[in-house]
């Protein structure tokens, strides 16, 4: 199984590197109407050439996956702040676009938990339409929206999970086609375990973005080899690879938080199990020291007996 690497938003490596400078609402209304514009502009550029030096990163590293900051454009949804951010921006998402085809970056995005689907509240569905919508947006902008994946939870459960299913399946039709076609869903740490996100996954045709670690903590009635083979499954007509996400647990008061590091332990079962059922895998790191969590795993993997490092980023088991 040849295993491809890499992590999230900010490469600790780089001095200065964060592409989720951010501007707050109150802070927003602080300002005049050109003031508030050139400096909501001069954050979302910084913010893109950031991402373009991670990416430069990535490529140094041969790291094929990056999942993108999804504050790279401060007060984007903001009903009383919107911009049209793309327009003073096509310079520095060209570069991205440059960069990303030309070495096939697998590029992705990751909303925050409160764009959901299952939300009793209509405006909560609202705003979770508005910001997918932003996401892609941003990657059309870039010119990779048919490259990359957008990756949400399927929502709360509100005390009664059939009627939240119930509510997903209903509210997911307000997220416009083209939007949808490049969702993932996620199994959670609480609510929805990976069977039960597998069937929203198969019902809906998305790929499920597997986490282990949330399988670990909420591990539901199925066993896991029985989990993966659907699993691979999903991404089937994707033209990518499976994709996973690892970490490993502070410690055991705290499982579900994340280490700074990926424990070789607590993942090598998962790498041997899941390597009889696909023979290629994407793996995002989501541990808090992100690019050097991600580089230190590889370290630790390419000593095992039976794997082999094929490249900075891609492991060979």
């Amino acid at each position: 199984m040849l295993t491809s690497f890499g992590f999230v938003s900010t490469a600790l490596n780089l001095y200065e590197a964060s592409p989720a400078k951010t501007m707050t609402f109150a802070t927003y209304q602080k300002r005049d109407k050109k003031e508030r514009e050139a400096q909501l502009l001069a954050i979302t550029k910084n913010n893109l050439e950031r991402t373009l030096r991670v990416l430069h990163y990535c490529v140094a590293h041969e790291l094929p996956l990056y999942r993108m900051s999804s504050s790279i454009v401060p007060l984007a949804t903001h009903p009383d702040a919107s911009w049209d951010f793309l327009k003073k921006t096509k310079q520095e998402c060209k570069e991205i676009e440059k960069i990303v085809k030309k070495y096939n970056l697998r590029t992705s995005m990751h909303p925050n938990q409160f764009t959901l689907f299952t939300s009793p509240r209509p405006e909560v569905t609202v705003n979770a339409v508005k910001d997918m919508q932003y996401h892609y947006d941003l990657l059309k902008g870039m010119g990779i929206e048919d490259r990359s994946y957008i990756n949400i939870h399927v929502g709360g459960a509100y005390g009664d999970k059939e009627a939240a299913l119930e509510r997903f399946y209903g509210n997911i039709k307000m997220l416009p086609s083209d939007v949808k076609s490049r969702m993932t869903l996620e199994n959670d740490d609480k609510t929805f375990t990976t069977e039960e996100t597998l069937e929203v996954c198969v019902t809906e045709g998305v790929p499920l973005m597997f986490d282990y670690h949330h399988y670990k903590a909420n591990p539901g009635d199925t066993p896991l080899e029985e989990l993966l083979p659907r699993f691979v499954q999903t991404w089937k007509n994707t033209g990518r690879p499976p994709k996973v996400h690892l970490s490993s647990p502070k410690d055991e008061k705290a499982y579900r938080s994340h280490h700074d590091f990926v424990s070789l332990d607590y993942v090598l079962p998962f790498f041997k199990m899941v390597s009889e059922f696909t023979g290629e895998l994407d793996v995002m790191i989501e541990a808090k020291q992100k690019d050097r969590a991600a580089l230190q795993l590889i370290n630790e993997l390419e000593k095992v007996r039976g794997f082999k490092r094929m490249s900075g980023g891609t492991i060979l088991m």
